[in-house]
């Protein structure tokens, strides 16, 4: 009886942790068709193909503590997904950002990853885009599209995204966004696995949590004219940032070294 429990037991913070990877239900709905994606199939980052770094530190805008590299020890392949790694050594952070930039781009579609967050004060994991023109016209002329952002930190935090768009208007920085969108308690999106997507219209952009819309906006340039940024080329990028204005820095409840797991990106048009 006491090797029963002692098993139930563990089972039990198995499935509460949801260490094992949930099944994935998730289809693209009628009408859209394939036009690229990465599984993580193989066993190294697809650098010859798909995806590029960006490298160093600086606070990349946001006060960030982080130095991006494409080392091993901060990115690579794992299980059939990619790992993106957040590191501590003597109080400086290490981690990963990849980007599509130079080698696929899109206008319009659905965009979708599969992904399992970290979490935690001071970590601040995102899948978003930005306008193939950013090394000609700069940031925020370029445009912004973040499909998730997370800034961790218990509560309210790990379990909640945001989505958010990102543009110039008359010279001057705009952005419009979902504000907060919850998962139910007490679920935390370190948990398990969830996907996050946007479909990107002409007319529009729709933000979708494991196939369930949860805002949208418009980008028609009739009604908006200063929006012309989100009728041009796009790529992906995901990272795993620590620290920055927004989530804060993290602190002696912070662990370390925290995953980002995506198990595909996908695209359709």
């Amino acid at each position: 009886m006491n090797r029963l429990l002692a098993s139930l037991a563990i089972l039990s913070v198995l499935i509460g942790g949801f260490e094992v990877r949930s099944a994935d239900t998730w289809s693209p709905g009628p009408g859209w068709t394939l036009v690229w994606a990465d599984e993580f199939n193989g066993t190294s980052i697809d650098t010859n193909n798909n995806w590029t770094y960006d490298i160093g530190g600086g606070g990349w805008g946001n006060n960030e503590l982080q130095t991006y590299t494409s080392s091993s020890a901060n990115s690579y392949i794992q299980n059939g997904e990619l790992v993106i790694k957040a590191v501590k050594n003597k109080n400086k952070y290490t981690s990963a950002r990849l980007k599509t930039q130079g080698k696929h781009s899109w206008t319009y579609g659905k965009v979708a990853a599969r992904i399992r967050l970290p979490y935690g004060q001071g970590i601040w994991p995102a899948f978003w885009m930005l306008g193939d023109n950013i090394t000609s016209v700069g940031w925020p002329k370029c445009g912004e599209i973040d499909i998730m952002e997370m800034i961790g930190g218990g509560e309210n935090r790990d379990d909640t995204i945001y989505g958010t768009l990102h543009w110039d208007a008359n010279n001057s920085h705009a952005q419009y966004g979902s504000g907060p969108r919850e998962l139910p308690d007490p679920q935390f999106f370190h948990q398990n696995y969830h996907v996050f997507e946007i479909e990107w219209s002409n007319l529009e952009v729709i933000w979708k949590l494991d196939g369930v819309e949860f805002f949208r906006t418009s980008v028609d340039t009739s009604a908006w004219p200063t929006m012309d940024e989100f009728h041009r080329p796009f790529f992906i990028i995901l990272n795993l940032a620590v620290g920055g204005n927004w989530p804060g820095y993290p602190n002696r409840t912070t662990v370390f070294p925290q995953y980002m797991y995506i198990d595909w990106v996908r695209v359709y048009q």
